[in-house]
């Protein structure tokens, strides 16, 4: 039987084959977590799985779009609430944890886990959270629902997280004003080009002369499409395959132009150029590694983020 150490070698002695695309990477994490939840239900095996689930994951693995190293965001959908299921699936979703953690998947700071009670529920318990989530007007609640809509199954019924979905979907169509809280949520974003024209970089520590690609390009890019596939009911979770489904709206024409290729681009920079040893390592881009083009290319992409996000807005609240 495959144990958790065995699953980290196998990751570590392989994961540099799995380098030459964004696509082939996240196919690779999925692999790994795979076998991760695998290795779970083995030690929980004495006991009966007491009915139906999903196992999904969210943030970038939930959009297919981690790098080489990842934290660990999940979560567990079951089909009834009962002491049993109750116990068994807050049990397994401790166990796979602990073993993601051990895989080198570090534990994620905000508890976006299957060992929290949050993230691992029923079916209808799932639905009321959901629907708590959307009533309430704290910051925190808006964020855990925009996290939710990355959800990604990788294993057990689809049905469920779609139908979640939806009703998300369905009840900003009732409640306008969720997206305008949504809005409230992700309209501060951080200036990454100077009053001159210059690229914003660090100026003193570890990541000195680097620029934090994670805050200053890709979320203006995934919390302006997100917004958009929520206010549209677009429920594929990855940034490029709702900007492709966004670009057949004749809406979003001017607003996506050159879009998907900007997205594609920060993607395949990332996987050239970020490759730390820590998470918080492969986040950064040193500036300094850039030839002229590239700091060029990188300053439209910045800029362009920045006018979709405006752009996303300003649409949304008219």
């Amino acid at each position: 039987m495959e144990t958790y150490e065995s699953i980290k070698h196998w990751k570590d002695q392989n994961i540099s084959s799995y380098l030459d695309t964004n696509q082939s990477l996240n196919d690779f994490h999925d692999q790994v977590m795979s076998k991760v939840l695998d290795v779970a239900m083995k030690k929980l095996s004495k006991y009966n799985i007491p009915c139906e689930f999903t196992w999904f994951i969210t943030g970038s693995g939930g959009r297919l779009e981690q790098g080489i190293v990842s934290d660990q965001d999940h979560g567990i959908i079951y089909a009834k609430s009962d002491i049993e299921s109750d116990a068994y699936f807050l049990a397994l979703g401790k166990e796979i944890s602990v073993g993601l953690n051990i895989v080198g998947y570090p534990y994620c700071k905000g508890n976006i886990m299957s060992s929290n009670p949050v993230w691992c529920k029923s079916f209808v318990q799932w639905e009321r959270q959901l629907f708590n989530w959307m009533a309430d007007e704290s910051w925190e609640s808006i964020r855990y629902l925009q996290i939710f809509y990355d959800a990604r199954e990788l294993y057990g019924n689809t049905n469920y997280i779609q139908e979640l979905k939806y009703s998300i979907y369905q009840y900003q169509i009732e409640h306008p004003s969720l997206l305008h809280r949504i809005v409230a949520n992700i309209k501060h974003v951080r200036n990454a080009i100077g009053p001159l024209g210059q690229i914003m970089i660090e100026q003193h520590g570890k990541f000195q002369g680097g620029i934090n690609l994670k805050y200053a390009a890709f979320i203006p890019y995934v919390n302006s499409i997100r917004l958009l596939a929520i206010k549209e009911g677009i429920l594929e979770c990855s940034t490029l395959q709702r900007i492709e489904v966004l670009n057949g709206m004749e809406i979003y024409g001017n607003v996506l132009e050159g879009c998907e290729s900007n997205f594609s681009n920060l993607l395949n920079y990332r996987m050239t150029f970020l490759n730390g040893a820590s998470y918080d390592d492969t986040h950064y881009l040193n500036v300094r590694l850039l030839t002229n083009e590239q700091k060029k290319e990188i300053k439209r992409i910045l800029k362009d983020g920045k006018s979709l996000h405006d752009q996303v807005i300003a649409q949304v609240l008219q």
